[in-house]
């Protein structure tokens, strides 16, 4: 899972640097026996700490929500948080994941990874993303594909940023799109989550 650096910047200008989120993986296969890996009849992410799990289960948390690919501003004073509905021009909007993943980095310099290393020095993950739940001690969600076995019910659920974010090459300036969902969970209607959740 890789990322962007939170920059102190009360107005960033179109094309100076700014902050972004996570960088995304590409969708993944869902794969049922991934879920079983190291913990025989428990799932891994319930048995494996985050600084011993493999490279593939660490990328497999990523759930696909899109929310950390959205461009954030932080008070260069206050260092207060905003959140946009501004998305990284390699997003795309309708899978919710990196349209460039293999050569993000070179068309995207500030694209640096999350890894558990750096997870504590992140601010701007959302409440609902799998790394910062299971590092607070939560588990996944209802909606998690690993959990639902159905990468469509983080879409489902209201998570994901499908049909909620303009791409960055249309914005303007990131100031008239602040917005303060990306770091709320949603409230999830009761019947999706009895249709789709476990």
């Amino acid at each position: 899972a890789l990322g962007r650096r939170s920059s102190s910047s009360r107005s960033a200008p179109q094309g100076d640097s700014r902050s972004r989120g996570t960088r995304r993986r590409q969708p993944f296969p869902f794969c049922p026996a991934l879920a079983k890996l190291r913990g025989m009849d428990r799932p891994f992410w319930t048995t494996t700490p985050l600084d011993r799990m493999t490279r593939a289960e660490w990328e497999s948390l990523c759930d696909g929500c899109g929310r950390c690919c959205l461009h954030k501003l932080r008070d260069e004073d206050t260092e207060e948080l905003s959140f946009t509905n501004v998305s990284c021009r390699l997003l795309d909007g309708t899978t919710c994941r990196c349209s460039q993943y293999e050569t993000r980095q070179a068309k995207v310099p500030d694209c640096v990874a999350l890894t558990p290393d750096t997870l504590d020095d992140i601010d701007w993950l959302p409440p609902t993303c799998a790394y910062r739940r299971l590092a607070e001690g939560k588990g996944l969600a209802w909606w998690h594909p690993l959990v639902s076995g159905d990468p469509e019910t983080v879409h489902a659920a209201g998570v994901s940023v499908r049909g909620r974010v303009v791409n960055e090459r249309r914005a303007g300036p990131l100031e008239h799109h602040v917005v303060d969902w990306p770091g709320r969970a949603p409230r999830v209607p009761r019947r999706i989550k009895q249709r789709s959740g476990p």
